[in-house]
């Protein structure tokens, strides 16, 4: 199996099987902005012959500078229990550390118990369900593991000099779930 950086054109793959693999339509929960913005923070894993065997869409807070989000992870149903997603995790885990991230946070529906029960075996601190959460309506577990950051640096600067001219109105896309 070969785990890879995650491409923008990884979404068409990857939105084929969720309703599969989940059992049930979930594929709006994860529009295409999610691959190509967060896209080198999101892993793909594949099989010897290129096919799609797991996932995992997550990204560094952009407004958060200490938290890091796994939005979506999936296996194939084939493959779940073998480890797969918990190797996704970790490195995205290792990934959030190196970058000065200490906190990673993700959701779940209430009814899917076997999200809860892998989070929980992950090390994650369990909330919920939260009512309400997405507005009326909804409800969700709420997700929270601590990770100890790396003694890397999140940005390590190579021209130590500060720029004399900063950009006083610098663009940015806060991109939002």
């Amino acid at each position: 199996m070969t785990l890879r950086p995650a491409v923008p054109g990884d979404y068409d793959a990857i939105v084929a099987v969720v309703d599969a693999w989940w059992g049930r339509p979930i594929r709006a929960t994860l529009p295409r902005l999610y691959l190509e913005h967060f896209h080198a923070t999101s892993r793909v894993a594949e099989h010897p012959d290129g096919t799609l065997a797991g996932f995992l869409v997550a990204f560094l807070s952009p407004s958060l500078p200490r938290e890091a989000y796994i939005h979506f992870v999936g296996v194939d149903p084939a493959l779940r229990g073998s480890g797969l997603a918990a190797r996704l995790y970790r490195g995205f885990f290792a990934e959030a550390a190196a970058a000065g991230r200490d906190v990673v946070r993700a959701v779940t529906s209430p009814v899917n118990h076997g999200s809860i029960a892998f989070h929980r075996a992950m090390g994650f601190e369990i909330t919920g369900p939260v009512d309400g959460y997405h507005g009326e309506g909804s409800s969700l577990v709420l997700f929270e593991r601590r990770l100890e950051p790396s003694a890397l640096p999140a940005n390590p600067d190579p021209d130590p000099d500060p720029d004399p001219d900063p950009d006083p109105n610098p663009v940015t896309d806060p991109a939002t779930a």
